[in-house]
């Protein structure tokens, strides 16, 4: 009844009612002819077309976050990342609509725009949304060239830059006239957040086993020692990452590649794999490692099996909906009495069909051999 409650309240809290207006002097957005005035994420007042029907997405995330607010019919190209076709994809938007790679490319991934390509585009998109500003092309400098409005985007995180990923989510809403729906994403999120918290909150720290993350991808995949110390999963669920640091703060803590004696001398009760590291040539990758590197043989996860699989991380940065896919998996391992109640691939699934409109969770798990929510075999 308590976490009905409060559930409850959330919603009410992130409603449309209660949620953030329009800034102060500016008309509600609404569908129809003329303009509207919007502040992006470097504070720039920007014009643009109320309720545009084309648009394009520039840099890591972006076009996820316009998936999220299901106006993919509006995106009328998208950068050399989004037209690829590779023999690994763990972005969950993708998967869901694969008609993003027939779409025309208007410049590279991660913000290297071409203001060519994007006027020789047909139709013209009437806004570029473009996460990460200050990585690829200059957004003003772009804006100038194409006589675009460029709306920069701050696409945050779900720890300690959430709120910029809400703002985000409801400047893009405004201009695209969805409010409604990027206040059910963000309730939507919150929810799960909450719920994952609120199970395993009471369990009593001497209960807590210890674990560690590794894996983790940055900019492409990495190795065993490859970590987040703020790891979102583990936050939520109050777990004992053995690579985070209760001395320093959370903000100064990002993510790291740790030596291999570390891992060792923290020798957590369970480790958990980032299954990007697969991408990896077999030798730098992490499943290689643990099984051949005759150091980590003294690791107490190992000898007692421990060893279990996660859905990638970081795919053109942050994958929100895995994310909370993951947290819940982890759960079950973690504390396993606490999430009884419910199965970690049914509710990646529900996640990802609320988030980008289709459940994934098979597809996206059988293009890593099906090593994701399972127990790893060394």
């Amino acid at each position: 009844m308590k976490r009905f409650s409060i559930l409850l309240l959330l919603t009410l809290l992130y409603s449309p009612l209660f949620a953030g207006g329009v800034t102060e002097g500016q008309e509600p957005s609404a569908s129809g002819s003329g303009t509207l005035l919007v502040t992006d994420a470097l504070g720039r007042d920007v014009q643009v077309p109320r309720d545009p029907d084309y648009i394009i997405c520039s840099g890591p995330g972006a076009l996820r976050l316009a998936t999220y607010l299901q106006v993919e019919d509006r995106v009328i190209a998208v950068d050399n990342m989004e037209g690829r076709q590779p023999a690994f994809d763990a972005r969950p938007y993708a998967l869901a609509h694969p008609a993003y790679r027939d779409l025309p490319v208007f410049g590279e991934f991660r913000g290297f725009d071409n203001p060519e390509l994007i006027l020789g585009l047909e139709p013209q998109p009437q806004v570029i949304f473009k996460t990460y500003p200050s990585m690829g092309y200059d957004p003003l400098e772009l804006e100038q060239k194409t006589g675009i409005p460029v709306v920069s985007l701050s696409y945050g995180d779900l720890v300690d830059h959430r709120e910029d990923f809400y703002q985000s989510l409801r400047t893009m809403a405004e201009v695209l006239s969805c409010q409604k729906r990027a206040e059910e994403v963000i309730t939507f999120i919150e929810t799960a957040i909450l719920d994952i918290q609120s199970r395993s909150s009471h369990v009593a720290a001497a209960d807590r086993p210890t674990c560690y993350v590794g894996g983790i991808a940055y900019k492409g995949p990495h190795g065993m020692q490859s970590t987040e110390p703020v790891y979102p999963p583990f936050y939520f669920l109050h777990a004992h990452n053995v690579a985070f640091d209760p001395s320093i703060s959370r903000q100064f803590q990002s993510y790291s590649e740790i030596s291999k004696e570390k891992l060792i001398e923290w020798d957590p009760d369970v480790l958990f794999i980032d299954i990007s590291t697969i991408q990896s040539d077999d030798a730098a990758g992490a499943l290689y490692e643990l099984s051949h590197e005759h150091i980590y043989s003294y690791l107490s996860a190992v000898q007692s099996n421990e060893v279990y699989g996660l859905l990638p991380y970081n795919w053109y940065t942050q994958n929100f909906g895995s994310i909370l896919a993951d947290s819940y998996f982890v759960g079950s391992i973690l504390y396993p009495e606490e999430f009884a109640d419910m199965d970690p691939v049914l509710k990646a699934d529900e996640i990802y069909e609320f988030l980008v409109g289709k459940p994934v969770y098979a597809e996206l798990n059988a293009a890593f051999n099906g090593q994701g929510f399972s127990k790893i075999k060394l």
